[in-house]
């Protein structure tokens, strides 16, 4: 059985300095639920990604790493004649960083309904979706309903991030109705503090809500409790990925069947971990690393 299946968009990531002037940069692959899936395996969890590349050098790159760090990769597709997605980072002291993305009619972006295995889902003991994959377009928005609709028949625990990226959606309010119709059907939400007033109908008492403020720390509402866990205290390198990282430590955590206060210190760990390092996935613990 798996643990957890997610779905999403691979992509390539170059990372560099100011771009107009830097002469050397970074390439790696990424994509939040990329990260998440190789961060649960790295921890002895069995992760399964769906999604579609390019047959270029970098789809053959996502997926090689995918493999290599023993992801489930039987759902994932090579579509002939389309491109990897890109994203361009920028990291300057002092600054936030600033990316821009190259994405637009890419491989990934071509995710379908009917690429979903509604099979493969019922048997999982989690799916795990995202408000960034739900806004790259009208398929891998309903390809994200046909997933959680056959979840939610099977009775798997639904997992779902906001991940809101303002540029993927026409308004505030079509996102507002998308994400929060997504986050009301979840049973676990992650969201960042600017994200609450996108999802206030989700907001319940009864649905389990984490809150990741960065390195301010991040906090828990659960059983109707809240617990709250502080920030980073580790040199920080590059905070991309550290959502998603902490994200995969709070669902690994519960998995195992820890206490929310446990959920919140793996999460804490796993994006620190992610903080320290360049790559979003390359720093993050093993299981054995935990102890």
């Amino acid at each position: 059985m798996t643990d957890v299946y997610t779905l999403g968009e691979p992509l390539g990531v170059v990372s560099s300095g100011r771009v107009r002037h830097e002469s050397e940069a970074r390439l790696d692959v990424c994509g939040p639920e990329f990260t998440l899936a190789i961060a649960l395996a790295r921890l002895g969890h069995r992760s399964a990604y769906l999604g579609k590349v390019g047959d270029d050098e970098l789809g053959a790159r996502a997926l090689t790493v995918l493999k290599g760090e023993g992801v489930d990769v039987l759902d994932m597709r090579m579509s002939e004649g389309l491109r990897t997605g890109l994203i361009l980072r920028e990291t300057r002291v002092g600054r936030e960083p600033r990316a821009a993305q190259y994405r637009a009619g890419s491989a990934g972006s071509r995710l379908a309904p009917g690429n979903v295995p509604i099979d493969r889902i019922a048997a999982a003991k989690m799916l795990h979706v995202t408000g960034l994959t739900a806004g790259l377009g009208r398929d891998t928005l309903e390809a994200v309903r046909v997933a959680v609709n056959a979840a939610r028949n099977a009775d798997v625990m639904i997992s779902f991030a906001v991940e809101y990226v303002p540029e993927l959606w026409a308004s505030v309010r079509e996102a507002e109705d998308v994400l929060g119709e997504l986050a009301c059907r979840s049973h676990l939400l992650f969201l960042h503090q600017d994200e609450l007033d996108l999802v206030k109908p989700a907001l319940t008492p009864e649905r389990e809500v984490v809150v990741d403020r960065g390195a301010k720390g991040a906090s828990v509402r659960a059983d109707r409790m809240r617990y709250d866990v502080p920030g980073w205290q580790v040199p920080v390198v590059d905070t991309s990925g550290a959502g998603e990282a902490f994200t995969a430590g709070y669902i690994s955590a519960a998995l195992d069947g820890l206490i929310p206060q446990e959920r919140l210190h793996r999460g804490a760990l796993l994006s620190a971990a992610a903080v320290t390092s360049a790559s979003d996935w390359q720093g993050l613990p093993t299981r054995s690393d935990l102890t």
